[in-house]
């Protein structure tokens, strides 16, 4: 097979750190677009040309499917924090044996998630409280969507090894294609097929068959330690291992809030599918804010990682403090942006207009309040550059997924009966802000009193490893 040319690496422990650090995430916030663009397509066409009900299916299936696709796409963040370590302490062997065990374990996970979700979509969704007037076609949706698991995964562990050495263009073309091909088939097959939801599961499952394909074929034709060679795949013990001790507490974490989402979600459920809808196209908007400042997250673990194998501590810290300011500022304005412009935005997504006001109660909520998730996101990237990802997972856990739990118990149920459905609903949000401030709190508690010591001796230890002084 003809080589191309390299894939474009980045040394993130050299050069003008703010502004690698943007070069960096454009791209991936881009990417986070795209493919937030293939549930939004849905959304939109669905709601436009199908019905209120195929919208309120489609769009009350992301925090289930979130409980556990998000398990393995966490487990991609580790592919990429190891891949990095490696890369910034010039062990290129390591980043081989790292990108063959990433691919193989993309394909075993993607595979149990199409059989599980086959199998477990509908009781699952009974287990939620889903509506009658809807269940069976939010069914059918995740079904289809579950099929294409094993291109989904290929394609995120792809493309978190061509991120972790500086590469973030190639993926962004990649989703792009997939993008394009996606939006186009959703009309097609809803629109002149009238396939409804089984018509965006099969656009969006096609649109990730290609993207994957297209990542694949990139690693199996570049040069250097990034190169995948198919006969070679197999599972290399101590990457494995160190690639599951960052990606699995990271995967657990993402689950986890997916599961304190999944409750807020049911107690969304039990206000009627005109509800669920509004609460679904403000929740596809502030999608595009939360891929935003995530993004800025993992440059802030890529850069974080590389620099931790390379030994500097102070890029370190300066690359933490940069993504911090950056992810805050970016969810702020945006997050205002969505409010100012909430109704116009809201009403691509219905065409009754009957779900917009309860979407503009959720975005009320979310607006300004949402730089906050950014900055949560980018200190857990922080940790997880370090080695350290049990530590913000168990944060997370008390302080953002129980905390939600006992705030539906204790505040949002007793009050619902004396509310009415918006000021309920504003009540039911608010568990997010008052958790995201929490985690804040714990992860820097954490790191000032539990690693800050650790971790300049680990760092030490790393410099003299690369400089040759061990």
């Amino acid at each position: 097979m003809k080589k191309v040319a390299n894939i474009k690496e980045l040394d993130m422990t050299k050069g003008p750190l703010t502004k690698q650090i943007i070069i960096f995430s454009i791209p991936i916030i881009l990417t986070g677009v795209i493919q937030l663009l293939f549930n939004t397509a849905d959304n939109i066409v669905v709601g436009k040309f199908a019905s209120d009900q195929s919208l309120a299916a489609v769009g009350s299936t992301g925090s289930l499917t979130s409980l556990f696709v998000n398990l393995f796409i966490g487990i991609s963040s580790g592919v990429s924090a190891v891949a990095a370590r490696f890369y910034g302490a010039h062990e290129d062997g390591r980043v081989s044996m790292t990108v063959h065990t990433s691919i193989l374990m993309s394909l075993i996970f993607g595979v149990f998630l199409s059989v599980f979700g086959w199998f477990f979509s509908k009781p699952m969704l009974e287990l939620m409280g889903s509506p009658d007037d809807t269940i069976e076609l939010s069914t059918l949706y995740m079904r289809i969507y579950f099929l294409g698991m094993p291109f989904n995964m290929l394609y995120n562990f792809g493309a978190a090894i061509l991120r972790a050495v500086g590469d973030t263009k190639r993926p962004l073309w990649f989703i792009t294609t997939g993008g394009v091909i996606n939006v186009i088939l959703n009309l097609v097959l809803v629109i002149v097929f009238r396939l409804d939801v089984a018509g965006v599961a099969i656009a969006t499952v096609v649109s990730q068959i290609i993207a994957s394909v297209l990542v694949l074929r990139s690693l199996m034709m570049t040069d250097g330690c990034c190169h995948l060679s198919l006969r070679r795949l197999k599972f290399h013990k101590k990457e494995f291992a160190e690639v599951l001790k960052i990606g699995v507490p990271a995967g657990v974490q993402s689950s986890l809030f997916a599961v304190s989402n999944v409750l807020i979600q049911s107690s969304v459920n039990s206000f009627g599918s005109i509800v669920m809808a509004g609460n679904s196209a403000a929740a596809s908007i502030e999608g595009f804010i939360y891929v935003s400042m995530n993004s800025i997250s993992h440059a802030c673990m890529n850069f974080t990682s590389q620099n931790y194998g390379a030994g500097d501590l102070k890029r370190m810290k300066r690359t933490c403090l940069s993504c911090v300011i950056i992810a805050g500022v970016l969810g702020f304005a945006l997050g205002a942006l969505s409010r100012l412009f909430a109704e116009p935005l809201l009403s691509v997504f219905t065409k009754t207009g009957d779900p917009i006001p309860y979407g503009v109660v959720r975005i009320g909520v979310f607006g300004f309040t949402y730089w906050m998730c950014g900055v949560m996101e980018v200190l857990a990237g922080y940790l997880r550059g370090m080695r350290r990802s049990v530590e913000p997972m168990i944060n997370c856990i008390f302080f953002a997924c129980f905390m939600r739990m006992v705030w539906i118990w204790t505040v949002f149920d007793p009050l619902r009966a004396t509310l009415g459905e918006h000021d309920a609903l504003r009540v039911l949000y608010f568990s997010y802000p008052i958790s995201w401030l929490l985690v804040i709190a714990a992860h820097v508690v954490f790191y000032r009193i539990a690693i800050a010591k650790k971790i300049e001796s680990e760092v030490k230890i790393n410099y003299d490893k690369a400089h040759g002084n061990v």
